[in-house]
C-alpha cells in the first residue's frame, strides 16, 4: 500500500472535496441532488464560524515520483447536541475512492473523527448509511457501532425545499 496521510482540509482542497462528494452521490445513485458548489464549500467551511469541518485521506507519491499528493477520500463532520447526551459529532459522508477501497483508509478516517469527537468532549459520534450499504454497515459494526435502528428503531426525517417552506409559512 502507497504511504497514506489524514490531514485537515484546507480552503484549497474544496475542488477535491467536491469531486469526491459527486463520485459518492453516483456511487449511491443519487446524483441529481448534488447542488453545491466549491464556492459553497470554501465559505462554509472555511469562515469564522464554520458549518462543517473535513478531513482528506490524500496518498503521498513515492521518492521521486513527479505528482504530488493525490486526495483519494474525505470524511465530512459537523457538531451536534443531545440533550440527553451533550456533545455529539455526525459523520456526514464518508467516501473512499474504489481503487484506494480495502485499505484501510477508511477506518482510519473514521478513528480520526472519532479523535476529534474525544478532543472536543464529545459523548458521541453518529453516522447514517443507505440501507443496501452492507459492507459500509459490516465496517461500522466491525469498529464497535451500534445500529439504532436494530437496536432502538430509530428512523431519519427530514424537511426540504416546499415542505420545508410550507412548514415555515414561507
Amino acid at each position: 500500500m502507497a504511504s497514506v496521510r489524514i490531514r485537515e482540509a484546507e480552503k484549497g482542497d474544496c475542488g477535491h472535496i467536491l469531486r469526491l462528494i459527486r463520485e459518492l452521490a453516483e456511487y449511491e445513485k443519487l446524483s441529481e441532488q448534488v447542488q453545491i458548489s466549491e464556492e459553497a464549500l470554501r465559505a462554509d467551511g472555511f469562515g469564522g464560524n464554520p458549518f462543517y469541518h473535513c478531513l482528506v485521506a490524500e496518498v503521498l507519491p513515492a521518492p521521486g515520483e513527479p505528482q504530488g499528493p493525490r486526495v483519494v477520500g474525505y470524511g465530512l463532520y459537523y457538531f451536534i447536541y443531545s440533550t440527553w447526551k451533550g456533545r455529539n459529532v455526525y459523520l456526514e459522508d464518508i467516501y473512499v475512492t474504489p481503487e484506494c477501497r480495502g485499505q484501510g483508509i477508511g477506518s482510519e478516517i473514521i478513528k480520526k473523527v472519532a479523535q476529534v469527537a474525544l478532543d472536543q468532549g464529545c459523548s458521541q459520534f453518529r453516522l447514517a448509511v443507505l440501507d443496501w450499504n452492507q459492507r459500509a454497515m459490516a465496517l461500522y459494526k466491525a469498529l464497535g457501532a451500534q445500529d439504532l435502528t436494530e437496536t432502538e428503531g430509530w428512523h431519519a426525517f427530514r424537511f426540504e425545499g416546499e415542505a420545508m417552506r410550507k412548514l415555515a409559512g414561507k
